[in-house]
């Protein structure tokens, strides 16, 4: 499932993964799989920027801005209905920016 398209805050340092396979395990959107030994990110736009992944990594090789926008934005689409919007990236918003 794709959350919200181009808005993700996760980042991957690619040199600092060690290849433990924790993110793969703990992220309920299914972003990462191992490659070769490491993680990789196989679909940012899955991401719900929950958070696990990167309280999971004792090697601090991925970090997010971990709260409720995006996924809180998910939630409302999918209980009213629509596409989710967390309200950003619009005229009206004054940002381009989202979460």
């Amino acid at each position: 499932m794709t959350y919200l398209k181009n808005v993700s805050t996760l980042r991957y340092d690619p040199t600092k993964c060690t290849g433990c396979g924790r993110c793969v395990q703990v992220c309920p959107g299914e972003v990462f799989r191992m490659q070769e030994g490491k993680a990789s990110i196989i679909d940012r736009d899955r991401c719900m920027e929950c958070g696990a992944c990167a309280l999971n990594c004792d090697f601090e090789a991925l970090a997010v801005n971990a709260g409720v926008g995006c996924a809180a934005a998910v939630i409302q689409g999918m209980l009213y209905g629509g596409e989710p919007t967390c309200g950003c990236g619009g005229e009206s918003s004054g940002s381009a920016s989202c979460c």
